[in-house]
Parts: C-alpha cells; structure tokens; sequence
C-alpha cells in the first residue's frame, strides 16, 4: 500500500512524527522494539536510508536506543519527554493561531466548552 507523503516536510521527518505519535498515543510502549528499517521501508515504500534517518533522529533526542543486534527500542520516560515536549511546541507555535481565529470568529469560552462536549445548540 503506497504512502501519502506531504511537500512541506523530507520523508524521515514524517517518519519520525509518525513513531512520535504512536508512542504519544500508546501504539508503542516503552521498552518496545521499534520495527526493523527494512520493514518499515518495505511498508512505506521508501529507501531504507530514509528510515534510518528518523530513526538516528530519535535516538538523538534519546527518545529510542539501539540494542545492538536486537534493534531500536522506546527508552522509559519518552512518553512523559514527549508529552511535555509537545505540550510546549503546541503553545508556543500553534495556539496563538488558534486564539486568533477564535477572536476573529468571535467565538465565546461558553461556544467553546458547549462545542467540547457535543452540545449543537
């Protein structure tokens, strides 16, 4: 099944977003073996260098280490890191968007809760 890659960011670093939101989401666990480079790059249909590359990068943020000879595995505590990670890259980038366009849209704290929990009116 052939991928979707978007224009705005280079194969690996979707790659990489997409192991991030699996342990984010719980889809990896820590303690976890990542799956092999070349699984991943049969399945996504990329160069296996692509996978290695956003594999490296989260080794480099100490996110997964490698066993040697058994793989990448999601060290303890990248769940915790990364929530507070993104937690501060959400505030910082998107949500000043995100107050904006409620501004603008004139929407109100009531509109806003009512619409959190499913109320149409």
């Amino acid at each position: 099944m052939a991928q979707t890659w978007r224009d705005d960011q280079p194969i690996w670093r979707q790659i990489r977003d997409r192991v991030v939101s699996a342990i984010l989401e719980g889809g990896l666990k820590e303690g976890e073996a990542l799956p092999s480079v070349r699984q991943v790059a049969i399945d996504m249909q990329v160069n296996p260098l692509t996978v290695s590359r956003a594999y490296q990068d989260l080794a480099d943020e100490n996110l997964v280490e490698r066993r040697r000879g058994l793989g990448m595995f999601v060290v303890a505590g990248a769940r915790a890191r990364l929530g507070a990670s993104e937690r501060v890259i959400f505030l910082r980038d998107e949500w000043p968007g995100v107050v904006e366009r409620i501004r603008r849209l004139g929407l109100s704290l009531e509109d806003l809760l009512k619409s959190a929990h499913g109320d149409k009116t």
